[in-house]
């Protein structure tokens, strides 16, 4: 059992039809996770089609795979009374995209990922107000990667290759810089327990805190990664998390060292106000907080790997 999910977890891809949904979602069935259902209103009745491939499926990223059909549903009400599912990913798009969320935490899902960016933060106020009468539904996202537990599970959008089965735990602000984090890890000769995206928006579903509590309880998580950037206060809130809460081995990269105040550097959420929310200000609180804290994306592998003693 990984963390939130794994093999057997049963997964909707909302927006199942479009795009992105359709290349991610059939990326995700191919890597093994199932995909027992998609939901897009006035398709209900009709399949979604993953055609065969000769390799790029399966927890390696490169092993045959064989074809699947996949039901859509008008409704995720529709398509958790008929498949008992338990989780979904969101590629709807941004204007609709809370309303997606909402109906998916009224459908009674436990995990709901939204990958899609973009999504307005008064849109997102009224999610987290849905959010709050459900407290046993967990979201992760918006704007984020998903998550993954390697050889399990694949929700999201990550690359299914660089990542390895083990017992290191990553939990990022930063699709981008998780990917070359994990990569490093595998490089290395480890593998990571789960990787949580947990997005950069202003208002998001996890936090970093929830993050390391569930790799705390997690029996196969040895060492936590921790990802963060500039804007807000989440990695400070962490520090002294970790401080209080958190027994296992912790190290973090903070991107944004060269941001200038005032501008918003790729993530809606990364932009530095007045005097907080600088990297240079969340690196001084981590490391106060004896979280070893990487000078460079080059070192990040290195950083948490030096942490619990492996190199």
């Amino acid at each position: 059992m990984g963390i939130l999910i794994d093999r057997n977890t049963r997964v909707l891809c909302q927006g199942i039809t479009g795009k992105a949904g359709a290349f991610h979602a059939a990326a995700c069935y191919r890597y093994g996770t199932r995909i027992v259902g998609g939901v897009v209103p006035g398709k209900g009745g009709t399949f979604f089609d993953v055609p065969a491939c000769s390799s790029g499926g399966g927890p390696d990223g490169r092993s045959p795979c064989p074809p699947g059909r996949i039901p859509v549903f008008d409704t995720v009400e529709d398509a958790v009374r008929e498949t008992a599912a338990e989780a979904t990913m969101i590629f709807v798009p941004a204007p609709a995209a809370s309303d997606a969320a909402i109906e998916a935490v009224e459908a009674g899902l436990k995990l709901i990922v939204v990958i899609t960016e973009g999504i307005p933060a008064l849109d997102m106020l009224k999610v987290r107000e849905q959010l709050a009468r459900a407290p046993e539904t967990r979201l992760i996202g918006p704007n984020c990667p998903g998550i993954i537990v390697p050889g399990e599970c694949k929700i999201g959008i990550m690359p299914a290759d660089i990542h390895a089965p083990g017992d290191i735990g990553v939990v990022s602000r930063s699709g981008t810089l998780t990917y070359e984090a994990v990569a490093q890890i595998t490089r290395r000769g480890f593998g990571q327990s789960a990787c949580i995206g947990i997005g950069g928006d202003p208002i998001t579903g996890m936090s970093f805190v929830e993050a390391l509590d569930l790799f705390q309880e997690d029996q196969h998580t040895a060492g936590i990664l921790m990802i963060g950037e500039i804007g807000g206060d989440a990695e400070e809130r962490a520090a002294e998390h970790v401080k209080r809460s958190i027994t296992k081995p912790v190290a973090a990269f903070v991107a944004g060292l060269t941001a200038p105040p005032g501008r918003r550097m790729g993530h809606a959420g990364a932009i530095i106000s007045g005097r907080a929310g600088t990297a240079a200000s969340k690196v001084e609180t981590l490391r106060a907080a004896g979280i070893p804290v990487a000078d460079s994306p080059a070192g990040i592998g290195d950083t948490i790997l030096r942490a619990m003693g492996r190199i």
